[in-house]
């Protein structure tokens, strides 16, 4: 299972990477194992305020739909729209192109209750 150390991550398996103000999300490689062969996904509008933990997208394989949280809260200031026409960039690279969307955070302090790597790795 790949769990970069250079991210940080949710109980809900979102994966966050921090540049600047900004936080790209995506799902972990767990999640999109567990999920299966992703069909269809669902991103947030542009300028869409999100709260932390908060549902903020849909991904949808074979099985089922899965809500995807927001790991901090802010503003969504890009999406992925790739992983909308090829869902399964997710299952293929869910760290580099199957990311989902980037967040300008509103309140940095909230990093702070996310997950290290090896946190991560105790959860799953």
């Amino acid at each position: 299972m790949n769990i970069p150390q250079n991210l940080k991550y949710t109980k809900t398996h979102e994966w966050i990477r921090v540049e600047d103000n900004k936080a790209i999300v995506g799902i972990t490689d767990f999640a999109q194992h567990e999920i299966t062969d992703i069909v269809h996904v669902e991103l947030p509008e542009i300028g869409r305020a999100v709260k932390k933990d908060s549902p903020v997208a849909v991904i949808e394989s074979v099985k089922s739909a899965f809500d995807i949280y927001a790991p901090v809260s802010g503003k969504v200031v890009a999406v992925n729209d790739n992983v909308l026409s090829n869902p399964e960039l997710v299952n293929q690279s869910p760290y580099e192109q199957g990311y989902l969307f980037t967040i300008e955070l509103s309140d940095k302090t909230e990093l702070n209750s996310l997950l290290d790597a090896q946190a991560y790795q105790t959860i799953i």
